[in-house]
């Protein structure tokens, strides 16, 4: 059994008798590696972000929680294609470490075939930046999104001026490598949206709130048509 398959068969095997553990010595011998190989491979998982952890004791060993990990996905070729071209168009974005580690996941429960063949259709997939691309936008907001935190940032205008003000974070807005932010911005007592890099700083208040309602009618987007990324069908 080669590495792939093997990471592969230590999630299946961790979920299948989780939450109960299985211990380094089982592992090995199950898999005929050695115990320093399967804790290496191990590591490996836990660093891609596969929610594995360690119980002590002369009973414990490793074990997963099964409901923080996917099941075998069984994707075709063209749909796990179509994922990792998605989440490579988010590098830049608010979501760009989100989307590394999903894409880690799903090669995590992905068969090796399956894996192979898109890796090498992905290896023929070319995204084009501008020159001038503009900076990554801070990953803190995407946190502050989740937790309805809100924020005291420090925005440059387009003329260079610089002012501080509260945003209560409400949504995004993706146009190729550049996102804003869409806050309610204290302020101004008015929603508004906050290019990524002029962002100088985002620190979070300790404040939490009630996320305000938002619809593309909400966002004054004077060019371009806003379309959602939640699918209904």
């Amino acid at each position: 059994m080669n590495r792939t398959d093997r990471l592969y068969a230590l999630v299946e095997e961790l979920r299948a008798v989780a939450p109960r553990p299985r211990s380094a010595r089982w592992l090995s011998e199950r898999f005929e590696v050695s115990s320093r190989t399967v804790e290496r491979d191990l590591s490996a998982l836990q660093q891609a972000g596969v929610p594995i952890y360690a119980e002590p004791g002369r009973t414990g060993g490793y074990c997963i929680d099964a409901a923080l990990t996917l099941p075998p996905l069984g994707l075709t070729v063209d749909e796990a294609l179509a994922v990792s071209i998605g989440l490579g168009m988010l590098d830049g974005s608010p979501f760009r470490r989100a989307a590394s580690s999903a894409l880690r996941k799903m090669a995590a429960v992905t068969g090796e075939v399956e894996a192979g063949r898109t890796t090498e259709l992905a290896s023929r997939v070319f995204l084009l930046d501008d020159e001038d691309a503009p900076a990554e936008a801070p990953t803190l907001l995407a946190d502050a999104l989740r937790e309805s935190a809100v924020l005291r940032l420090v925005y440059r205008a387009r003329e260079g001026a610089e002012t501080t003000r509260d945003v209560e974070p409400v949504g995004f807005v993706g146009r190729g490598r550049q996102w804003y932010l869409v806050g309610w911005c204290r302020l101004r007592d008015g929603l508004r949206p906050f290019r990524g890099d002029r962002i100088v700083s985002a620190v979070p208040t300790g404040e939490r709130v009630a996320r305000r309602d938002l619809t593309a009618a909400d966002i004054a987007i004077v060019y371009g048509r806003l379309r959602t990324v939640s699918r209904g069908d």
